[in-house]
């Protein structure tokens, strides 16, 4: 009887997991024209390994609006199926309904609010809302004030605002750019650096915010590491698994610590440089630091068990044409995708695979344009599905859920 019980029980989960359906797997990717002629656009691309058209551009969706430089989205699918994508010198962003990844649309865009100008990174609140950085506030000149950050719905509507201007670091640059949260402890830590750098100047500094209320508590400089400018440009904040330690990445390519980030003296200090002294966007997965370095022409993974001494475990090396820059984990952990900076004479996407065990990292050689001796799908000389055809760029790239 017992073994009758065991053998219906098996039958049962096959019967219920045939059932079940298997989401496909796709890629969006915020893409604009070189040439900023042609309206910017998502792209849709079949991301699902056992496809047949594995790599293929499926759909794209145009917003009608042209080069207004497609940056930043969202840096994974939302569970909402909505997404924000920034064109980041028209200050505008627009949302798009992306639950049916065939079918992909606009639903809204909005610009200024609140005085606030030019979003860059949009953080998913666990409410559904997000929390957008803001550069600007009441104009968007090098001697303009810097922005803040402004909590809002799917709708591009409002909920609350907060200022990152600091009467105590009058003397820094404060142009908002990212942010990571700490909910235990009503903290957020953000940083700052400036898309318009070259007429701004640079930065160097990040601040520690009472979450609840979008106050800003201190802003702190970070010291300079043995090159002398590591510092500059502060970009991307990670928590780690302690949820109290926040690793703060620099576009100069150095690497800080912060710690005790509730009390009233948070610490940051400086514990690695990468190569080179122009890093793009890095993720964090468990104890594992990913980060593009275009120098290299890689994306390097690093054991970060002991934050202050990060170790280097595995690399995927790409051709002296590519320099890495944006990249987004899949929702299992175990593919990352990885763009070519625009500004790179070879304009290209492409899927790395992943090891959450050993942190290996290795080059998906099948996701490729068809009949291309090449991997990685090029945004080169395509005819895109809205009728556009010359080369074009992805800049903010996730994978559907």
């Amino acid at each position: 009887m017992k073994r009758l019980l065991v053998i219906v029980a098996v039958l049962l989960s096959c019967a219920l997991g045939s059932g079940a359906e298997k989401k496909h797997s796709y890629l969006f990717a915020w893409c604009g024209d070189i040439e900023k002629k042609s309206s910017d656009f998502l792209a849709v691309i079949d991301a699902e390994p056992s496809s047949p058209t594995y790599g293929k551009v499926l759909r794209t969706a145009p917003t009608g609006v042209a080069g207004t430089q497609p940056h930043h989205t969202e840096i994974e699918m939302p569970v909402g199926g909505f997404l924000m994508a920034n064109g980041f010198e028209s200050g505008q962003t627009w949302v798009y309904d992306l639950r049916n990844p065939l079918a992909p649309k606009v639903v809204t865009s909005f610009g200024e609010i609140d005085g606030y100008m030019h979003p860059h990174t949009y953080f998913r609140l666990k409410n559904g809302n997000v929390l957008a950085t803001f550069q600007y506030r009441g104009g968007h000149g090098a001697k303009s004030d810097g922005g803040g950050i402004v909590e809002i719905n799917n709708a591009g509507k409002m909920i609350r605002s907060g200022s990152a201007m600091d009467a105590a670091a009058k003397s820094e640059l404060i142009r908002p750019y990212s942010i990571e949260l700490l909910p235990n402890v009503d903290r957020l830590v953000s940083t700052n650096t400036a898309m318009h750098y070259k007429s701004d100047g640079a930065t160097r500094t990040v601040q520690v915010w009472q979450l609840s209320n979008l106050k800003v508590l201190r802003t702190l400089v970070l010291p300079p590491g043995p090159r002398g400018n590591e510092q500059e440009f502060p970009g991307e904040p990670r928590l780690l698994d302690d949820g109290k330690t926040v690793l703060v990445h620099t576009f100069a390519c150095g690497l800080y610590a912060m710690k005790d980030i509730a009390s009233d003296n948070p610490s940051i200090k400086f514990v690695h440089a990468f190569p080179g002294d122009d890093c793009g966007v890095p993720i964090r997965v468990g104890h594992w630091w990913l980060q593009t370095i275009p120098e290299t022409h890689s994306l390097t993974v690093f054991d970060i068990s002991d934050p202050e001494h990060p170790l280097e475990v595995s690399r995927v090396t790409l051709d002296e044409s590519q320099k890495p820059h944006w990249i987004s984990m899949d929702p299992s952990g175990t593919r990352i995708v990885l763009n070519s900076d625009e500004k790179g004479p070879d304009h290209r996407l492409f899927i790395i695979n992943f090891d959450k065990a050993t942190g290996a990292v290795k080059l998906d050689e099948r996701f490729r344009d068809a009949g291309s001796s090449r991997p990685g799908v090029s945004m080169n000389g395509k005819t895109w599905p809205h009728g556009f055809k010359d080369d074009a760029y992805a800049h903010g790239t996730v994978f559907s859920r």
